[in-house]
């Protein structure tokens, strides 16, 4: 089971838009074996960098209207907010280097 806070429609303004914090959405679903494989990555990035990073996770079979708003249309999508607005955002299953290199401008 992920330690990454699990986020829904109904939560997702208070929890991503509303916060100051930087914070990674990973849009994923059950079935997904990439999404599986990619959710160990990141919760050891977020045990590893708590102090900058947040990461939540948002399934997008039982959330539709925060993929359809965000246009998830490939799986797993992460997006990283700040201020309620998408400032990056990372596609597919990657090894963890690879990840943190995507999220390094976030990680200093």
């Amino acid at each position: 089971m992920s330690s990454a806070k699990d986020v829904t429609d109904a939560t997702f303004a208070d929890e991503v838009l509303n916060s100051k914090d930087t914070i990674m959405v990973d849009f994923w679903a059950e079935w997904c074996g990439p999404c599986r494989a990619v959710s160990p990555i990141l919760d050891q990035i977020a045990s590893e960098h708590s102090d900058k990073i947040k990461i939540v996770k948002l399934n997008v079979d039982d959330n539709p209207q925060m993929a359809m708003k965000y246009q998830i249309t490939s799986i797993p999508a992460m997006k990283v907010f700040r201020g309620g607005e998408v400032v990056k955002t990372v596609i597919g299953a990657k090894p963890k280097p690879a990840i943190e290199a995507d999220l390094a401008e976030f990680l200093v």
